[in-house]
């Protein structure tokens, strides 16, 4: 499992932006949680596709964030973050 974003860059110390594996994952999401006590999402729209889930949301301060979530086998593989003109503060 791979996921990317550059709140991952942001909150590590991963220049890559990319967390590999549940543990990785696990620490990235934690360390986000610490970071923004106010975290709040707002669904604003779900597609699917044969393999692949996309989720679109505003976040606490209001920012446009597109998730998209890769499946195989009913277990997620992959995923992306992707920001629009704000970034979590």
């Amino acid at each position: 499992m791979t996921f990317s974003s550059p709140m991952i860059a942001r909150f590590t110390c991963n220049p890559s932006g990319t967390v590999r594996g549940n543990k990785e994952l696990r620490a990235y999401r934690t360390r986000g949680l610490e970071l923004i006590h106010d975290l709040e999402f707002e669904v604003m729209d779900v597609r699917g596709s044969v393999d692949t889930l996309v989720i679109d949301y505003r976040n606490q301060i209001g920012g446009r964030v597109s998730e998209l979530l890769t499946f195989r086998d009913g277990l997620v593989i992959g995923g992306l973050g992707a920001y629009g003109e704000t970034l979590a503060h």
